[in-house]
């Protein structure tokens, strides 16, 4: 199984280059976040035609995840992060794929902080780590996929004097993200290449890709059963670089 995750900052404008590096990359299962479209407006017709089911939860004009199965379809177990019966936002979707149980996420960015949308963020990321917790105590093989909105370490940035005041490098967020770890997951593209730092996001802005200024912020975390099944991982660093692209880049493992 190849597993990869992919924000694409709005499907429908940029659905060329997504189903470009699907035909490329060929992934079994992907998970797609900031779809920015309403339920309705899902591409749905067009990656069916391409060759994937999906399962999707829209939000107009931000947010909103999918999961999509080459020649099939996910069996979705769970739609939103539970927790928080008042939260509305569609940043959660979870499901079957073959056995594993697959949850898309995308957190929240917490800027500007601090104020509410970083309390917000840290809110969902608690939550995110019990949920996490009783994932792994179900027995069943799971991988967290997604664009988790913080940055580990300093090693995983260009530079962080930059970015000193941001919510993705506050040690709050930091702290969550060790704490989530803490629990046995396996964050795949390290423990592929130990010692290298291949960057997920490069910001439109100052030239931030030209300069390769990236950070890492979009991530496959594997539980202890399924780590045991590693035998690759990677970004596919070449997609950002094209034209209309996003300004994240997909990230994949491969799952014997």
């Amino acid at each position: 199984m190849k597993i990869a995750t992919f924000n694409v900052n709005g499907i429908n404008g940029r659905l060329p280059r997504l189903l470009e590096w699907l035909a490329e990359a060929q992934p079994d299962v992907v998970c797609l976040q900031e779809l920015k479209t309403s339920d309705a407006t899902f591409p749905a017709a067009a990656l069916r035609e391409a060759g994937y089911g999906a399962a999707w939860c829209g939000q107009r004009g931000f947010n909103g995840v999918a999961i999509l199965v080459r020649d099939g379809e996910p069996i979705v177990i769970r739609r939103g992060l539970p927790g928080d019966e008042a939260d509305t936002q569609s940043r959660y979707l979870e499901a079957a794929v073959d056995g594993v149980i697959v949850a898309c996420l995308y957190l929240p960015n917490g800027n500007p902080q601090p104020g509410p949308k970083f309390d917000y963020k840290l809110a969902w990321f608690e939550r995110l780590i019990g949920h996490a917790q009783s994932l792994l105590d179900s027995g069943h093989p799971v991988v967290l996929a997604g664009d988790f909105n913080v940055v580990p370490t300093d090693d995983d940035i260009y530079s962080p004097k930059s970015w000193l005041k941001d919510a993705l490098l506050q040690p709050e967020s930091r702290a969550c993200w060790r704490r989530l770890l803490a629990q046995g997951w396996v964050d795949a593209v390290p423990k592929m290449h130990p010692g290298e730092v291949r960057y997920t996001f490069w910001d439109y802005f100052r030239k931030h890709w030209e300069r390769n200024a990236g950070l890492r912020i979009d991530f496959l975390l594997l539980n202890k059963s399924l780590a045991k099944r590693l035998v690759d991982a990677g970004v596919d660093r070449e997609v950002r670089g094209r034209p209309g692209a996003s300004d994240h880049a997909p990230v994949w493992a491969l799952l014997r």
